[in-house]
This record gives C-alpha cells, structure tokens and sequence, in this order.
C-alpha cells in the first residue's frame, strides 16, 4: 500500500542494510532530489512510536531530503511516496537487501553519453553539474570521456577496457595521441605495462607535469601568452597536466633566473650568481671547489649565558638523583633540563664569515626550490681552490695553495658491513670482486620475472642520468671487476636459459628501421623478455673501485624479495678460503655456539674451510637449529642490505633471535649483546680493550704457530709443542 508520509515522521530503519555512508554522494542526491523530486518511493514500515515508521529501502534519499530540509528548500512536513510493507524482522531485513543487491549502475559509457546529450540539449556544464550534483571538473571529464577516439571509447562500452584505463587516454584530448598510445598497448586489460600510470607516462613523454619547479615558477598565464599549450588531466589533479612545450617553459624560468641572478650578483658583490632552472645543483658544482668559511667567535654575552647554563644542568643532576624526590618535581627538571640542552645548542653554533679578500672571488648557485621558489644555495663556492691562514698576528690572510698530502688519518672510516668477514676483519678486494660479481647476475637473474620493474628501473636510469643507478643503461659498456672465469652458477644459466627463449627473428634485417619495425611486431610478452633481459645484463656488479654496494640495486634486491640462500652457497672455493682462520673460527661461534668452533680451533685452516663448506651446505652433523642457521647465511657482501645498514650495526646479518648461543656476524656485538673490541677494532673500558687485544694476537701467534699458512718445513718445527699450543689455543677461542 503506497502512502505520502511527512519526512517528520520517517526514520531509518535499524533493518537497513546499507551502513556504509558517503557524506559527498548523499549531498549530490539531495541536489538531484531538490531538482527533479523524488523518482523513486521509499520503502517503510510502521515504527513503533505511534505515526511514525522505519525506512527499510531509500536511507540514502531520507538522508538527501533530510540535507534539503537543512538547506531551508524543504519544510519538514514535506510529503514524499512511500510504499508501507508489513512482516517480522526477517522479512523486512530481506526487503532492503534485494533494494539494494538487484540495482544495476550505470556504465561509464552510458553516464559518458548521457551527460553529453544533456550538453548538448541546454549547453551549459554549469546547469548540468548543479542538476546533477556535481562539479563542473566531473562533468567535463564525462565530456572528454566521451570525446574519446571512436576505438577507445569503444573498447570502454565493450568492457575491453576500464574507466581508470579510459580516463588514462583522457589526459590528452588530442586523438592523433591517444589511438598512437592505445595502439602500442591495446586492449588487452591489465597485461603486461597496461595500468594507467604507464599509459599517461606514455602520453605525456616529452612533456612537463604542472606541478614541475619550473612550471611553479613561471605561472600558467606566462607560459599560455608566450603560445604554451596544455594538456588537461582532467580525472586527476590539476597538477598532473602536462605543459607540451617544455622549451617555451625552459626560455620562460631561464629568463627570470638569470634576472635574478644578475640583481643578487649586483647588491652582494660576489664574483658571480650562477643560476640553474633546477632542484638538483650537481652539474653547476662539478667544477667548482667548496669553500670552507671560518666561523665568527662567540659573543661575550653568549659565553656568559652558556656557563649560567652549564652550571644549573648540574645543580638539575644533582637534584634529580635525590631519593625523596617526587615524580612530578622530577618531570619539571627534566623538562627545563631538556630546554636548557636546545638552547646551549643554539648558543654554541659558530656563525660562519666570509673574509673580505674572498668576496670577489666566490659565488653561490641560484637553484629552484620543490615549490618553485627561487632560492640561494648557502655554500658559497670558487673556481681555484682557496684558504685561510692565521698570520703571525693572528689576522686572517689569505693562504697559498695547499700541495695535496698522502698517507694515512686518524680518522678511519668504519668499515661498510658488506666488506666486513666474519670475525670483523675486512674480505680482500679480490674475493669481494667476486662476491659483488656473483651477487649482481643474481640480481640479474631475478629481473628477469618482473619486467614492469626492469621497465621502470630502465626508464627511470635513463631519464635520471646520474652515475650511481648501478646499471649500465645509457652508458657506453659493462665494466666488471677482473676476477677471471668463475664457475657456472644457477644464476648464471638462467640468464642463459632466458636468452636462448628470446624471441631475436627481428635481428635477422640488416637494415635498421626493418629491425625496428619486426621488433614492434613482437607481441607484449616478447618485448617484456627483451626488456627484462636488457636490462638484467645492464647491471654493474659494483658502482666503484672500492668496496661498496650499489643502494638502487639493493632496493631493487628488497623489492623482489630475494633469498640469495637459494641462488648461492658459500663454499670453499667461492669464499671460505679467502677468509683467514680467525674469521673462519668466529663464523662458527656464531652459528653454532663455543661448542662448534672450539671443535675446530687445533685444525689447519683447509681443514675448517672445508667443515665451513659442508656445514653451510647441511651435510654437516650438528644440531637442527645450527642446520637451520647454516642453510640461511651468506655473506653481508651477497646480501642486499635495506637503506641506511652502512651506518648501524652490520651484525645482524644471521636473521637468528637467539641471543644465548649465537653471536651476530662480521665482530662488533658479543653473546651478551655489548661491544666487543676484541671482534670490530674498538677499544672498550680501561684493562677491557687491551686484554681482547691480547687474545687475539696471541690467538693469531698460534694460528702461525699451528702450522697454519706455513711451508712443510716450518711446520715441522712446532709439531713436538703441538698439543700444548692446540689446549692453549682452544681455551683462548672459546673465550
């Protein structure tokens, strides 16, 4: 039975089943409502307050006339069609879920046509949008969607394509772009390099993106009167519309930089402003010297406040350490403790200076920020090399060149955690070549089932240029470390095995654009192979002639999750015998306890190298976690380590938890969690450090003594003391 109920007197149902609420569709209903009234009745049943009743079916269209109510448009005794149903809970709950299940949307198409005859009845967007609830920005890519290529929006009617898809080859309106795209991607859904990032990618080469620092700088309204064009984005923000004429862009920001460079260079007197339509300085400094500034000395007045300063944060410790104390006089001093320490900070930063004689001898970069903001680098830098030198009076002068020094410092970098061996000593630079070698092709080998990555990591080095991608792309060759034949590794026949599956008939042209065009005949899967394999034997197996992982290829490594375990085993040949016997002892403490490498500490080296080799391949006889430990490790070096190892502890390397049996690898952490000095060439608490060294020289000694690297001659001479020497050396492992 259909009844008009005021709106008053109607409520939503506890039986409805739609509980998900979307605020903005509810107010674009409501404007629909308020314009064409209600087109579909409620569906209600009596409530149990007398006069009133329960919407089972159209809570989103109470919603809607309750916001026109709100609006003022509406009163609310507002009469709206309802049709009044009775029944247990049951019967009700049913109703609404088949309201609400067997409703069909529009397709995209449709709404796509419909949107465009209505244009095309009362010609404005405006109307329409406000008819519709509605922003003109939605109504407009309706329209655009609808001005398709005929093939596109075709394939969107047909379900050959998505609306993410469709509105990807919307960012352009020109149809010469999109059917080129579509036709290199087709319709294939989301196959290989089918999304809607690599489509826009694809429409918008060559452009600039609106939300570029030069685009910031210059301003739409230049870039449009000086004949730029734009490509409107309109499914995504107005950000990521593409300016297609990136030259008028670059003369436009050159010109107001090179303006502004000019007037700073005027009134600061400086040598010279250069400026750069760039975030990144690196190709302006790559000729330049940085130039060191001495720093002012601190003002009287500032000196004074810092010893004031020093002297209440030890009247504070003082006071913190009283037993009878409260927790909230011992929060107060903290909290003024904690002040105190930021403004002792502040005080003590030296301001540096520049001298007089270097003004007109020094420069600065003008770059442009992330927002488009032209701004100064503060470095100030010279094209010669310069210094300063106290004279005899202590004035600043200006100093003669200074003749570049040899030897050693002081200051020894820490050892990066992927050159460090067992035990904390650093690997060769030979074995290390070799490891990087081995890890790189299995790298190489695990691009090989990601092409979208190895597309994105390719077009990403291409684009980017820089030096330090870990990949060949856009350089001239390959260039691995001379390490001589290694053998045949998994790694390595896959890549073989990949190859040899190459589609490579497209090869047989001789003439170039007849290669070309067979290759573009090749199918998605056939180009993904080539891409893949291009890019997987692009990889540098290390970035430089020292030993250091690359990091983009340690990101890489993370992101497909490699277990270099299951590619890569160490073994006597690979890696154990290039480690010396003290590394190859430590490597067996931490894997199994004192109780394994005290087993081994009398042998010869060989012979442990070989036990390291069977036990790292669980052919050894021990305990099943020790299996499990020695089946997972590898080297730092063949790992690929997250961002950031190099500065933190490299032990953590066993991915093991127990702290009662095991040691992390490569020295620096002992089984009791602190600082070992004996293990990472640290020195610890006076009478700790020296006696760790201790061990381990006299550890060493006895590995000389043991027979250990020495010819059959000098053997002999220790084997009489053999047994005393073998106690002494496996009482001083075990400790």
């Amino acid at each position: 039975m259909f009844e008009s109920i005021a709106l008053s007197k109607l409520q939503l149902s506890a039986s409805n089943v739609r509980k998900v609420l979307s605020p903005e569709a509810d107010l674009q209903l409501s404007h629909d409502i308020e314009a064409r009234g209600l087109l579909q009745n409620l569906i209600v049943s009596k409530a149990k307050k007398r006069g009133h009743f329960d919407v089972i079916a159209g809570g989103r269209r109470l919603r809607a006339m309750t916001l026109i109510v709100e609006r003022g448009a509406w009163t609310k005794d507002h009469e709206v069609s309802c049709l009044v149903i009775n029944g247990d809970e049951a019967t009700i709950s049913e109703t609404s879920l088949a309201e609400n299940f067997q409703r069909m949307a529009m397709t995209p198409a449709d709404e796509c046509r419909a949107f465009q005859h209505f244009i095309g009845t009362d010609g404005s967007i405006d109307e329409v949008a406000k008819r519709f609830g509605q922003t003109r920005r939605f109504i407009e890519g309706r329209l655009r969607l609808a001005a398709l290529a005929e093939p596109i929006f075709d394939a969107l009617a047909e379900g050959k394509i998505t609306l993410d898809l469709a509105k990807a080859y919307a960012s352009t309106d020109n149809h010469e772009k999109q059917l080129r795209v579509f036709q290199t991607y087709g319709s294939g859904g989301y196959g290989y390099g089918n999304t809607a990032d690599s489509i826009r990618r694809a429409i918008a080469q060559g452009g600039v993106s609106g939300k570029d620092p030069m685009a910031l700088l210059v301003g739409e309204d230049a870039y449009v009167a000086a004949g730029g064009r734009i490509e409107r984005d309109l499914f995504t923000d107005k950000a990521d519309d593409t300016w297609s004429d990136p030259e008028i862009l670059e003369r436009l920001a050159g010109e107001k930089l090179e303006t502004e460079a000019k007037r700073i260079a005027e009134t600061s007197g400086l040598a010279w402003i250069r400026p750069i339509a760039s975030t990144d300085t690196w190709s302006l400094r790559e000729n330049l010297h940085r130039v060191t500034l001495p720093t002012a000395p601190l003002s009287e007045e500032a000196l004074a406040r810092i010893a004031e300063i020093e002297e209440r944060q030890a009247a504070i410790e003082v006071e913190m350490e009283g037993e009878s104390l409260s927790d909230d006089a011992f929060g107060e001093f903290e909290t003024e403790s904690e002040r105190l320490a930021e403004e002792h900070e502040t005080l003590s930063q030296a301001t540096p200076i520049l001298p007089p004689e270097w003004k007109d001898k020094v420069g600065q970069i003008l770059k442009l920020s992330r927002d488009g903001e032209m701004v100064l680098e503060p470095t100030f830098y010279s094209e010669t090399p310069l210094r300063l030198e106290a004279d005899e009076e202590g004035n600043l002068v200006p100093a003669a060149p200074q003749a570049p020094t040899t030897g050693g410092s002081d200051n020894t970098p820490a050892k990066r955690p992927e050159a460090v061996a067992p035990g904390g000593k650093a690997l060769s630079a030979r074995l290390y070549d070799e490891l990087a070698v081995q890890r790189r092709d299995i790298l190489a080998a695990n691009m090989l089932r990601d092409p979208g990555l190895a597309l994105d990591y390719a077009i990403f080095a291409i684009v980017d240029g820089a030096s330090s991608l870990g990949t060949t792309i856009g350089t001239r060759r390959l260039e691995d470390p001379n390490v001589g034949d290694l053998p045949v590794t998994k790694a390595r026949e896959v890549l073989a095995e990949a190859q040899d599956a190459l589609d490579s008939t497209w090869t047989e042209h001789e003439c170039e654009v007849a290669r070309f065009d067979a290759f573009r005949a090749l199918d998605d899967d056939a180009k993904g192979a080539w891409i893949a394999y291009s890019v997987a034997i692009s990889l540098q197996a290390k970035p430089t002639y020292d030993q250091r992982q690359n990091p983009m290829q340690n990101r890489l490594g993370q992101i497909l999750e490699i277990d270099v375990a299951a590619w890569w085993r160490p073994t006597s040949a690979n890696f154990f015998d290039g480690i010396q016997k003290g590394g190859l002892l430590q490597l067996l403490h931490d894997l199994g306890g004192p109780n394994l490498s005290s087993r081994y500490a009398s042998a010869k080296k060989p012979e442990i190298s070989v036990n390291c080799e069977k036990l790292c391949a669980g052919q050894a006889i021990v305990e099943d976690d020790v299996r499990d430990r020695a089946l997972t490790w590898v080297p730092n070096a063949m790992r690929f380590l997250e961002a950031g190892s190099a500065g933190a502890d490299p032990l953590d390397a066993l991915g093991d938890d127990d702290e009662d049996d095991t040691a992390p690898l490569d020295g620096g952490v002992g089984e009791d969690g602190e600082r070992d000095a004996s293990l990472d060439g640290g020195v610890g608490e006076p009478g700790e450090g020296a006696a760790d060294d201790e061990l381990t020289a006299r550890l060493e000694e006895l590995e000389g003594e043991d027979g250990n690297d020495l010819d059959d001659g000098r053997e002999s001479e220790f084997s009489e003391t053999d047994g005393t020497q073998a106690a002494e050396h496996e009482q001083l492992a075990a400790a």
